[in-house]
């Protein structure tokens, strides 16, 4: 994993999150949903993979959904994943959608 910054923008209009690097574009979708905000999928593409560029869109859409007020739901596999490795994002999930945990 990197220690590299990224710029991520927020592409409100698709709602994405995005990095442009390298002339590649690496995304996470989102879309609100009910009260939350969903986390749908992640696309890195093969040039950037493993530089954490993923995790660096993770951060940011918990920072936008925690500036937004809004609590999370999580269908994307790599932000999944990026929960149970980086714990201190699981107060930020919707109990409702994932129980308590």
């Amino acid at each position: 994993m990197s220690d590299e910054t990224y710029e991520v923008v927020n592409n409100r209009e698709n709602q994405q999150f995005e990095v442009h690097l390298n002339g590649e574009l690496a995304q996470l979708t989102y879309r609100y949903y009910k009260k939350d905000i969903a986390l749908m999928h992640t696309t890195v593409p093969d040039s950037l993979a493993g530089k954490g560029v993923a995790s660096a869109l993770a951060r940011a859409a918990f920072a936008f959904a925690e500036a937004e007020k809004k609590l999370v739901m999580v269908y994307c596999p790599f932000v999944a994943a990026f929960i149970k490795n980086h714990p201190e994002y699981r107060r930020q999930l919707d109990p409702a959608y994932y129980g308590k945990s």
